[in-house]
């Protein structure tokens, strides 16, 4: 049955706190917008792994979930989750220019399979489906993404390295615990979600996305391009609440929920 619009949530400043709870009334906020008719599926920068049990948590049924902020898509087949698309791309030149200019950071590579490979162990990736590496492998297969911490810098040298190292063959997002995602050019959570609308044949007036990060821009353009709705969260930076359609309250607050329930 063809859903009466499509709603596409980041996870992480979005329907999470940091602490890993929901956002006060997103649970039922999402019931009560799936009861509506809407396909409410997950579109987020995490890898799967880190996905499935917020699916879960969310009480979700749709047959799709787009991961690693649009690298990877998941599919639901017979009961059964399945990486129905992955993008890759091969991430030595990337690791080349980073290593040089960040060589007292983490990295952490995803390939085709899911498996994770990183050079050291960072609480944030919980890489339980991944083993430790040594830098120089890395780059021994093509790659879904590429993901850099360093704690010791903040936005502004993230940004400054991104210019130094000359990351234009690649798409790329900051985030908000000094972590720069790196993805397949041309590929963000818009273009899989642009997929995903035409598999289940919603309408493109009738979709909403919600985020917080720059790894959300590609899908407010996506949305708004298609005339639906693009809504930023309170506590986004100016750059990504200026690219949105709408804003709403912070997460703390349950901005989400509030957001979710004008579609009521």
């Amino acid at each position: 049955m063809t859903p009466r619009g499509l709603v596409g949530l980041d996870i992480d400043g979005t329907i999470l706190l940091q602490d890993e709870t929901p956002s006060p009334g997103v649970l039922d906020a999402v019931a009560e917008v799936r009861a509506a008719g809407y396909e409410v599926m997950l579109a987020t920068g995490r890898s799967w792994s880190g996905t499935q049990h917020v699916h879960e948590m969310l009480g979700l049924t749709s047959e799709y979930v787009v991961c690693s902020n649009g690298a990877v898509i998941m599919r639901r087949v017979d009961g059964e989750w399945q990486r129905w698309r992955v993008e890759v791309f091969d991430p030595n030149t990337v690791l080349e220019l980073l290593g040089s200019h960040l060589p007292e950071a983490n990295y952490m590579v995803e390939l085709a399979s899911g498996e994770r490979l990183y050079t050291g162990r960072i609480d944030e990736w919980s890489p339980d489906s991944g083993r430790q590496v040594g830098f120089d492998e890395l780059g021994t297969q093509p790659v879904s993404r590429v993901v850099v911490v360093s704690p010791q810098h903040d936005e502004a040298d993230f940004e400054r390295v991104v210019a130094a190292a000359g990351l234009n063959e690649v798409s790329y997002a900051i985030g908000w615990t000094s972590w720069l995602d790196i993805a397949p050019q041309g590929v963000d959570k818009g273009t899989a979600l642009e997929r995903v609308c035409a598999q289940l044949q919603a309408p493109r007036e009738r979709v909403l996305v919600a985020g917080d990060g720059r790894n959300d821009l590609g899908m407010f353009s996506w949305a708004l391009a298609g005339g639906g709705r693009a809504v930023a969260m309170g506590q986004a930076v100016d750059e990504v609440q200026n690219a949105a359609g709408e804003l709403t309250g912070m997460v703390e607050d349950g901005g989400l929920a509030v957001a979710l329930r004008t579609l009521l």
